[in-house]
């Protein structure tokens, strides 16, 4: 009956154990304002560096060394193709181009800054975000806007690849 007792509570222990291990997820926040007074969309980007660089090197074929010391410009020219192929938004309709200004590293999140000119009112946003997506099937990007004090969130995936936020 011991022997029973210590495997049970064995058993137990091992399934404790298991059960915290660590498990990779894969997110990345876009954080999207509007400042009328600039007439512009300003864009964060917050992603997982090693997840980035699987990326570029899934589709570009090309090794890139985002937020590492050896770094390159090519490495950030590729980076900005990727996202500019990748997300994609329509502003009241019509197709923008993001600019990109800076990246900065925040221990293994690289965090990028955007913005889209020449916005004089904001309707809707349809955003297309297929980040990650074809890599790591079960990537989330997190979209959150913030418009004329209001705040929205769309959630996108491999599944659901694009949305849009309408702003009254």
């Amino acid at each position: 009956m011991k022997k029973k007792i210590q495997f049970a509570v064995f058993g137990l222990f091992f399934l404790s154990l298991s059960a915290f291990t660590a498990h990779k997820f894969y997110v990345a926040i876009y954080q999207i304002n509007y400042a009328p007074e600039k007439k512009m969309l300003q864009i964060t980007m917050r992603i997982f560096t090693d997840d980035l660089n699987a990326a570029l090197l899934n589709k570009y074929k090309a090794k890139a060394n985002l937020g590492d010391v050896s770094e390159t410009p090519e490495d950030v020219a590729l980076m900005q193709k990727y996202v500019a192929e990748n997300f994609l938004i329509k502003v009241n309709g019509q197709n923008k181009p993001l600019h990109f200004h800076s990246k900065e590293l925040e221990n293994n999140v690289l965090i990028c800054y955007f913005s889209i000119k020449d916005v004089t009112k904001l309707k809707s946003l349809a955003i297309q975000n297929s980040v990650l997506t074809e890599v790591f099937p079960e990537q989330q990007n997190i979209i959150q806007l913030n418009a004329g004090g209001k705040k929205q969130s769309l959630l996108l995936s491999a599944e659901t690849k694009s949305g849009t936020l309408n702003v009254q």
